[in-house]
């Protein structure tokens, strides 16, 4: 039996779940890597990913951000600026993992405590996966861990893929639980306004 903390049943409904498109990359991985991931330093950028050091950078920064705009409004515009320039590096840097490509979209339910995808082959329940989430809503790369709860036939009527996989995050730390909560909202509002143009 893993020792690994799962959130329980009530928590995992806490938590708001969307349909998406997202481009992911997987790998079953043997569970001593998964315990070796979550004994890794406290480095920044080890544990999650670069936009979610900028966006922990980002709001240290507000509150200073907001006295320069009182006090220099030219100098905040030009801060802006530099913002925006290092979003834009951030992006791009994202962009060009190797692990990403056009055909490695899937179709996900997602939430902050899991997720499901629709794959080609079979997994067996119990079985560790690494999965790198490319969330272009924040502009964010994600590395989880998760353990396989379920794999099924996909019984989707549009499904473009034999099984569906479930899939809980192990140690998923408050920081990327952040960012994949940002991206859930993000995506709730942008498919609701979809909806309404259609």
């Amino acid at each position: 039996m893993s020792n690994f903390n799962l959130a329980d049943a009530s928590e995992r409904r806490r938590f708001f779940r969307i349909d998406d498109a997202i481009n992911l990359y997987y790998k079953v991985v043997d569970e001593q890597d998964v315990i070796a991931a979550s004994k890794m330093s406290d480095d920044v950028l080890n544990n999650c990913s670069l936009v979610t050091a900028l966006d922990m950078l980002d709001q240290e920064s507000r509150m200073l951000m907001f006295r320069v705009e009182k006090n220099e409004p030219e100098i905040a515009e030009y801060l802006k600026t530099l913002d925006s320039k290092i979003n834009l590096l951030a992006q791009a840097v994202m962009r060009q993992g190797k692990d990403f490509s056009e055909g490695n979209v899937f179709n996900t339910n997602i939430s902050a405590s899991g997720l499901a995808i629709e794959i080609e082959h079979s997994i067996e329940v119990g079985e560790y996966l690494e999965i790198k989430l490319l969330l272009t809503s924040c502009i964010a790369v994600i590395l989880v861990y998760g353990r396989v709860v379920y794999c099924k036939e996909n019984d989707h009527k549009n499904a473009s893929m034999p099984y569906q996989v479930g899939i809980d995050y192990i140690n998923l730390n408050d920081q990327d639980r952040e960012i994949l909560i940002k991206h859930i909202v993000k995506r709730q509002m942008q498919q609701i306004r979809e909806q309404k143009a259609s």
